[in-house]
C-alpha cells in the first residue's frame, strides 16, 4: 500500500502523542462522533481512523465500529488505546470486508491525502448497508480535491447528495474552505 507524499510529508512533522493531546484539549473534541451518531448507525465503519479517537468515542457510545487506515504507526496507536476494537492497517480503496455499515465516515482529510480517489469511494460506497450515508469532511485548498470532484466520485459510486455542511456541527454551507458532505446510497 503507498502512502502519498503529501501523507508521509504530514507525518514527518507530526509526534502522535501530541497530536492526540491536540485533540484531547478542545473543548469540543468529539464533533465528528456527534455528528455520525445523529444518524443513529448500528454499525460504522471510521475509514482513516488514524489514532482511533472518533472509533473510540463512537464504540463508548455503543456503537459497533471497525477502524481503518493505511499508516501502521497510526493504526498501531489506536490499537494500543483500544485494544477490544478492530483496527486494519490497509488502503480503502482496497477494502474488500464482510461487513456492511449504517455510516462510513472519512474524517480528517482522508480524501485529499489519498492516491486514489475514485476507488476509496467507491470501496465505501460497497461497504454501505441500502440507505447508509458516506459522512467525509475535508479542507478545501489548492491542490487538493474539490467537491465538484468529490460529488461526481459519489455519483459513480452510486451515492446521492444528502446534506453539506461548513463544520460537524451542521453550520451551514455557504462555500468556505472546509466542507462536511453526506451521500446516502441508493436502494434506501
Amino acid at each position: 500500500m503507498t502512502l502519498p507524499a503529501d501523507w508521509d510529508a504530514w507525518r514527518d512533522r507530526v509526534d502522535l502523542a501530541a497530536y492526540d493531546e491536540r485533540w484531547a484539549a478542545l473543548e469540543r473534541p468529539h464533533g465528528e462522533a456527534d455528528l455520525v451518531a445523529s444518524y443513529a448507525p448500528r454499525a460504522v465503519l471510521d475509514g482513516g481512523c488514524g489514532t482511533g479517537r472518533v472509533a473510540i468515542e463512537l464504540a463508548r457510545r455503543g456503537i459497533a465500529v471497525l477502524g481503518v487506515d493505511a499508516d501502521p504507526d497510526m493504526v498501531a496507536a489506536a490499537r494500543a488505546k483500544a485494544p477490544e476494537l478492530t483496527w486494519v492497517e490497509g488502503d480503502l480503496a482496497d477494502l474488500d470486508r464482510p461487513e456492511r455499515f449504517d455510516v462510513v465516515v472519512l474524517a480528517g482529510n482522508v480524501v485529499p491525502y489519498a492516491t486514489r480517489r475514485a476507488e476509496l469511494v467507491a470501496a465505501c460506497a460497497r461497504h454501505l448497508v441500502p440507505g447508509g450515508r458516506l459522512v467525509a469532511g475535508f479542507q478545501l485548498q489548492e491542490g487538493w480535491p474539490d467537491l465538484a470532484d468529490y460529488d461526481g466520485w459519489c455519483a459513480a459510486a452510486g451515492l446521492e447528495p444528502a446534506e453539506r455542511f461548513a463544520t460537524w456541527e451542521r453550520d451551514p454551507w455557504a462555500g468556505g474552505d472546509y466542507a462536511v458532505s453526506v451521500s446516502v446510497r441508493a436502494g434506501s
